[in-house]
């Protein structure tokens, strides 16, 4: 069983990366967009307070419940600090689950239309 984390600032191609991995190897594919494009109006939804926490904890609620029932995982979310993947070591660890972390680099523009400012605070916030 694996958990595949794909990272990276917004435009970077981690949506694109990871559905294709999840294509290739049969895992389920999820991020927290997902749940915030479900309920509606992306820009007008994220901007709602609490919603991108609930959008988060639905992504690891997800991939708790596929590790559980051993089908292998990839999350993408931008986790732009070490701190924000730690819950997801936890779950490859509890549930015996190999590891894999890829970093996206590309810029292709966010189909978010992430503000300048916001994305230079995650840029800022980038941790290696």
């Amino acid at each position: 069983m694996k958990l595949t984390l794909v990272r990276g600032l917004p435009g970077s191609g981690k949506t694109t990366l990871a559905r294709k991995l999840a294509a290739e190897s049969g895992s389920l594919h999820f991020e927290a967009d997902m749940y915030i494009e479900a309920k509606g109006n992306y820009q007008q939804r994220v901007t709602q307070p609490g919603v991108l926490k609930r959008a988060q904890n639905w992504c690891r609620q997800m991939t708790e419940n596929a590790l559980r029932t051993g089908q292998n995982v990839v999350v993408s979310n931008t986790f732009t600090t070490h701190s924000e993947m730690y819950p997801y070591r936890r779950l490859a660890k509890t549930y015996g689950a190999q590891l894999e972390v890829v970093v996206c680099r590309g810029t292709y523009g966010s189909v978010h239309r992430v503000p300048a400012m916001v994305f230079a605070r995650m840029r800022a916030r980038w941790e290696e």
